[in-house]
């Protein structure tokens, strides 16, 4: 049902039947059951209408997802002209598809280095599932089965499951109520600049984090480590670009001490941040693994992509009449998904949205990066159409806000009523829009955003709750 234009029944009618029987994705339920959900219910360019109309520029993307846009015409005719002759067949074993076959050959076309295979997951989460066990059967058909732990940071995030959520550590994530993986997974530092020790240089900072990445390899031991797992920029944990360097320095480590580097290209793959991957065009460093999702399909249709080296490939598809990777999805390699990639790479290249976010990512960043001098406002950090506003209380010792005074989500509620959708995460605010947006529209949300932040500080100073 498309409730734009629509009677405001139709919109209460399926207000009421969410309310009553969706268990949403990181539901607050105390919030839920007084407001019950916002129905986004048309998308087209870079916005999107709520059921009674109101337009919103979408800075988010959905969920950093969509890339090129809402309201693709030529994407929704590749997804039914698949779906009319070959909605589904299992890729298990020895079957396959048109479309599956030419999106790993594309994807190998685009990727650094040797990394010329696919194993095809349905998103991020299950994406990052497929690249730890891809490491451990890597190892164990190298005969060195005891390498099995994997280390990742604080303030990461790899997904939902049951593994990928044990590999983030994002404090927002981690609830007492769940229970979490720890007897081979580790966590080092973050490697946030804004929160490096006081007077440390970030040069100083990316050496300490190094020596502790090697200090915990040794702690392990090398040889029981099967990978190191990182986002070459963090994202649900901050939108945190580490110091310069540090991508390839913790590769080369990796490197040396015979360790899998797995890059998280989730968010940065597809035009994020000007590039179809980041790792090497961004950072200079080739992973062993690459695990991508959201902007892959735009958001049009739930798929990952895990890609790895020839040489992990040739380890694994070893002649061995005992050895059988005994991993996969129903929908690994689905028709309609890869159709729907291969449809959306295309526009990206022919739209030549890359460059389109190297050229005018440096402008967002400049009106965002004028936001400091705002109240509130401690950090502004990212990277073209990757941003994050961080929040404090006392701008000069970096003290952060009560919890529950919810700065973040006060803020994004501002800056909803006036027509901009951006990202609250307790005291961060997240901006990812579709990689589309126009000058003009950098200007509305860097505006916007300004407005909202001045009038939530003065609401702030009225409760006597304003910052220093």
């Amino acid at each position: 049902m498309n409730l734009h234009g629509h009677n405001r029944m139709d919109a209460e009618t399926i207000w009421r039947k969410d309310k009553a029987h969706f268990l949403h994705p990181w539901q607050h339920f105390d919030s839920f059951h007084e407001t019950g959900a916002t129905i986004i219910s048309r998308g087209e360019g870079a916005y999107v209408f709520d059921s009674d109309g109101h337009r919103f520029l979408d800075g988010i993307a959905g969920l950093w997802c969509v890339n090129v846009g809402y309201g693709r015409e030529e994407i929704a005719e590749a997804m039914a002209d698949q779906a009319r002759s070959l909605a589904y067949y299992s890729a298990f074993g020895d079957t396959t598809n048109a479309p599956a076959a030419e999106l790993a050959a594309k994807l190998a076309e685009l990727a650094p280095g040797s990394l010329n295979h696919t194993a095809y997951a349905t998103c991020g989460s299950t994406g990052n599932d497929t690249a730890v066990r891809l490491a451990h059967y890597y190892w164990s058909r190298k005969g060195q089965p005891n390498k099995r732990h994997v280390i990742s940071r604080h303030d990461s995030y790899h997904g939902s499951t049951m593994l990928g959520i044990s590999l983030g550590n994002r404090l927002g994530d981690r609830s007492p109520h769940f229970h979490y993986l720890s007897d081979f997974i580790h966590h080092i530092s973050s490697p946030n600049p804004y929160r490096r020790p006081q007077n440390m240089t970030e040069e100083a900072f990316c050496d300490q984090l190094l020596a502790e990445f090697e200090t915990k390899v040794a702690e392990i031991g090398a040889t029981n480590v099967a990978a190191f797992i990182a986002e070459p920029i963090l994202g649900s944990g901050g939108v945190i670009v580490p110091p310069a360097d540090y991508n390839k320095r913790m590769s080369e480590s990796c490197r040396r001490l015979g360790i899998l580097f797995i890059a998280d290209e989730v968010v940065t793959a597809f035009g994020r941040i000007g590039h179809m991957f980041a790792s090497e065009a961004e950072f200079g460093f080739i992973p062993d693994i690459i695990n991508t999702a959201k902007g892959l399909t735009s958001g049009y249709f739930p798929l990952s992509a895990v890609l790895f080296t020839d040489e992990i490939y040739d380890v694994i598809s070893a002649a061995d009449p005992t050895a059988m990777f005994a991993h996969g999805y129903t929908y690994s390699g689905h028709p309609i998904g890869c159709a729907v990639a291969l449809k959306n790479i295309e526009i990206i290249e022919r739209e030549d949205l890359c460059g389109h976010v190297r050229s005018l990512g440096g402008y967002l960043e400049t009106r965002l990066n004028a936001l400091s001098d705002l109240p509130l406002v401690g950090d502004v950090r990212g990277r073209r159409f990757m941003m994050c506003i961080e929040y404090v209380a006392d701008k000069r010792t970096k003290a952060p806000f009560a919890p529950d005074i919810d700065i973040g989500r006060r803020i994004a509620a501002s800056c909803s009523k006036r027509g901009l959708m951006v990202r609250p995460l307790g005291a961060l605010n997240i901006i990812s829009p579709p990689l589309v947006l126009n000058r003009m529209e950098v200007d509305f949300l860097a505006d916007t955003l300004s407005e909202s932040v001045i009038e939530v500080a003065a609401e702030l100073s009225r409760e006597g709750l304003g910052a220093a």
